[in-house]
Formats: structure tokens, C-alpha cells, sequence
């Protein structure tokens, strides 16, 4: 699928990872609609690749129904979605202080699985209603960040780690029933990334991390990201899969 002048929605583009991915697109001649829950995050980045900003929390389902609406009367039905929005906090399931909060642990899922399965809802809906691009009937494409704790989370990690197991889940039978929209489903896995997140990681842990990371020992760049976004929306294969982003890496239990 070529991406010039193909409206593109990027969650959580404000920064990190959607801010790259964003700015990657913008480049690649993409009408970019930059969303995240904190508004001026993305102005400042829509204003940078004009591109359109909009603000809304991803798991809010009438907050969003009312955005894809407002986005597609304004720029058009988008034929790109990119999750990117989410949460990592830590916390064990039993600690000192007792039992986790439970509801820490269902924000984490609302936020990290209910919010991408929002989008992808929607972006679907959208996407089906639209002509196809190309001659394989193709309408669009939606990738779903994951995360390599969906298979080795670590101690702390057990909502995060199941929050985006979900988002595995939901990417093989998701694109066996949008297939005939001609729809494709994909999801990235990361490993450890270049995000303000791990910036404020203690820094014995980052080198730890690092330790962990085969080749190259390093972590991934935010464009690093991005660029196989733009890989997954122009090779028409991918499709149903999950490509982890990590450099070899297997995490440890802590």
C-alpha cells in the first residue's frame, strides 16, 4: 500500500514511539493525524509535520466514537491506524502493602487492550466503508504496538504483561475477519525503547537491560519503530503476524 497522501492515525503520537512513527509518515507524504490524551503533546508534534492534532483518551468508547467522526469529516477516513498509546506502571500482584490495587490492574488493561481494541474497532468500521486502493481490493491497514513482556513479562509486570498478551491475541483473528475488507491486521512487539518511559528508568537498571540485549546492545530507537511501521503498511504479506522489535532480547524475570 503506498503511504503519499493516505490519511494516517497515529495514538499516543505525542511522543515516543508515535511521535516518531508520525513524523516518519509525514515524510512519506502521509496526511497524519496525530492523537493523543494530552492535547498540547499533540499540537506541538501536528504543528511540527503539519499534520492535525486531536485529543481523546483511546479507551473512552463514545469519546472516540465522536473522533473518528470528527477526523473523518475534517481529513478524511483514515486508511492507516497505528496504536501506539499506553501505560507501563509496576507494581507486584502481592507486595508488603497487600494485594495489588485492583484497580491499578484495570487500568492498565482499559488503557493498553481496551484502548486498542477501540481504535481498531473503529478504524475498521471506517476503513470498510471506504473504495479499495489498489487491485488486491486493499482499504487499509491496522498495527498494534504489543510488547515483548506479553511472552516474557517480568516481576511487577503481570498487568502490563497481560494487558499486551491481549494485543497478541487479538491481531491473528482479528485479520482473518477484516481480510474480507481487505483490511490487514499487524502487530509490532518491542523490546527495551529510547522513550522518555525508559528514560526514567534508575540508570542501574537501564545498563542492566542493556546487558540483555544481544545485538546491537543497545536500545531500539523510536525510529527504529517507525520504519517498520512504514514497512508493514507497503509490503502487502504482512499480514495476521507479530515482528518483535528487540534485538535478540529475552527478557529475564527481573
Amino acid at each position: 500500500m503506498e503511504i503519499h497522501q493516505q490519511v494516517a492515525l497515529v495514538t499516543g503520537g505525542g511522543s515516543g514511539l508515535g511521535a516518531a512513527t508520525a513524523r516518519l509518515l509525514s515524510q512519506q507524504g502521509a496526511k497524519v493525524v496525530v492523537l493523543d490524551q494530552r492535547e498540547a503533546s499533540a499540537k506541538e508534534v501536528a504543528e511540527e509535520i503539519k499534520g492535525f492534532a486531536f485529543a481523546g483518551d483511546v479507551s473512552d468508547g463514545p469519546r472516540m466514537e465522536t473522533l473518528f467522526k470528527e477526523i473523518v469529516d475534517r481529513v478524511g477516513i483514515p486508511r492507516v491506524a497505528v496504536s501506539c498509546a499506553g501505560i507501563c506502571p509496576a507494581a507486584r500482584v502481592v507486595s508488603k502493602n497487600g494485594p495489588m490495587d485492583l484497580n491499578a490492574f484495570q487500568q492498565v488493561i482499559q488503557v493498553n487492550l481496551v484502548g486498542t481494541f477501540n481504535v481498531m474497532r473503529l478504524a475498521a468500521y471506517w476503513m470498510s466503508q471506504s473504495s479499495p486502493m489498489n487491485p488486491d481490493g486493499e482499504r487499509g491497514v491496522i498495527i498494534n504496538t504489543a510488547s515483548i513482556a506479553a511472552e516474557e513479562g517480568q516481576i511487577g509486570q503481570a498487568a502490563y504483561s497481560a494487558s499486551k498478551a491481549g494485543v497478541l491475541g487479538l491481531t491473528l483473528p482479528s485479520a482473518r475477519e477484516l481480510a474480507r475488507f481487505g483490511i490487514r491486521v499487524m502487530s509490532i512487539a518491542p523490546g527495551i525503547m529510547e522513550t522518555p518511559m525508559v528514560a526514567g528508568m534508575p540508570q542501574a537498571l537501564q545498563e542492566s537491560f542493556k546487558t540483555q540485549i544481544p545485538f546491537p546492545s543497545r536500545f531500539a530507537k523510536p525510529m527504529e519503530f517507525a520504519m517498520l511501521v512504514q514497512q508493514i503498511i507497503e509490503n502487502p504479506m504482512l499480514n495476521g503476524s507479530v515482528i518483535r522489535l528487540d534485538g535478540a532480547m529475552r527478557m529475564q524475570e527481573k
